[in-house]
């Protein structure tokens, strides 16, 4: 037996007990007396009280839906789902997105030779080249996204929609019931909110899509959504203000024109309950600092995610990224966040079952609501998905998260039948919360 081998075991004999002790003195804890267990039934089924939730989960074994409603659990068998596949799509999904980034950025190059070389013949064949990539690449996302769209109803939708008993389009006048989804693995990098076969519906059949029939959200696990669902404060209290942060023109980033829009209408429907940081006073420390005192904000800005390690993926402010691991780092007692930016809901390659996106991040940390993005968006899309969703949630008189899902479910469908070839108009919005 070699040297030293009777000490290494004592030590580890040692570090176990500590560890026993130390997960006890956690579970002392109020609130924490689950910790390192599996949580119990009673304790999971009350996040289903409003709605049930499809727990979708993914294995080389079999693929699964774990419906949880609030009377019980149903387990639905994803016969045609498998996680070869599931990576194929979700490699697929990403390459087609990065190629039109990719193109956009050959494109600001371009723009920027063009300027500084005057009208030379080289500057404008480059601009005119890297103008038609970014066509084609866009052209080939719609038709990537509505592909995804179409095998995550197959796959996913269909079967746990028919499971609940959701047949059809509510009747007119009904309203749409709520569906919470809970992917895991890669699937969180998918649509699933958006599945479907969003061409022209023939008469008479029933919508083959799942923004037709229910509301969706998501939730990062079912203890989130259950916490969520519990209201932190009673409405109007003295500190219910928007925080408002606007930056139209980023260093290195394409112009975002529509980001004026957005700071004119919450400036008119947030008068005296908003804070301004706009431009260059739209630091990091200065959001930080103000984060604390707002219950509602509003990110209008560039966005960014490393697929790598998303906890440095963020938002682009004037001098640094507000990351995930700075959000994750600060407890809030916030009601709602817009993140009007790009991939604020896009999680990573790495751990991906942990959910490192800035949208999740905001939530764990205190806001209730929260509207991110899959992926890159159009400028005008998230002005108008903005315009209308505050335009509902105001329209009692008072601003009102609690119809958040609602509201962006309804400027999605506006969109998506305004012009349904082009999904990536409404696809990357989603909600999280209750």
């Amino acid at each position: 037996m070699p040297e030293g081998t009777d000490w290494q075991v004592e030590r580890r004999m040692a570090l176990a007990r500590e560890w026993d002790e130390l997960v006890q003195q956690a579970r002392r804890i109020e609130g924490f007396e689950d910790f390192l267990r599996a949580p119990k039934l009673e304790s999971l089924l009350p996040a289903a009280r409003n709605g049930p939730l499809a727990l979708v989960n993914v294995s080389r074994w079999r693929c699964d839906a774990i419906i949880v409603t609030a009377v019980g659990i149903d387990v639905v068998r994803l016969r045609d789902l498998s996680l070869g596949e599931v990576r194929r799509r979700a490699e697929g999904y990403l390459a087609t997105l990065q190629n039109v980034e990719q193109a956009v950025r050959e494109l600001l190059l371009a723009r920027r030779a063009y300027e500084e070389g005057g009208l030379s013949l080289q500057a404008i064949e480059r601009y005119n080249a890297a103008n038609r990539a970014v066509l084609h690449a866009r052209s080939e996302m719609e038709s990537g996204l509505a592909s995804v769209a179409e095998w995550l109803w197959d796959c996913i939708a269909d079967p746990v929609l028919r499971a609940l008993g959701i047949h059809d389009a509510p009747p007119a006048g009904a309203g749409y019931p709520r569906l919470w989804w809970c992917p895991t693995g890669l699937l969180n990098l998918l649509p699933l909110h958006a599945a479907g076969y969003h061409g022209a519906p023939q008469e008479g059949d029933a919508p083959r899509t799942v923004i037709d029939r229910v509301v969706s959200s998501y939730t990062p696990t079912l203890r989130a959504l259950s916490e969520a669902s519990q209201p932190k404060r009673a409405p109007g209290g003295s500190d219910e203000r928007m925080l408002v942060v606007a930056l139209a023109e980023t260093p290195g980033q394409l112009s975002l024109p529509a980001v004026k829009a957005e700071r004119d209408l919450l400036a008119d429907l947030f008068a005296d309950r908003h804070t301004l940081l706009e431009g260059e006073n739209a630091t990091w420390e200065s959001v930080r600092a103000a984060l604390p005192y707002h219950v509602w904000v509003h990110f209008s800005c560039h966005g960014g995610q490393d697929l790598s390690d998303p906890s440095r993926g963020g938002l682009l402010l004037s001098d640094r990224t507000l990351t995930v691991e700075d959000v994750s780092a600060t407890r809030n007692q916030g009601e709602f966040a817009f993140l009007s930016a790009c991939k604020t809901a896009t999680g990573g390659l790495t751990l991906t079952d942990e959910v490192i996106t800035l949208a999740a991040a905001l939530h764990y940390t205190g806001y209730r609501h929260v509207i991110g993005t899959l992926w890159s968006v159009y400028d005008r899309s998230a002005a108008a998905v903005a315009a209308a969703v505050y335009t509902e949630l105001t329209s009692g008189g008072r601003f009102s998260p609690v119809r958040s899902a609602y509201a962006l479910h309804a400027a999605a469908m506006r969109l998506r039948d305004t012009d349904p070839s082009r999904p990536s108009t409404w696809m990357p919005f989603v909600h999280i919360g209750p």
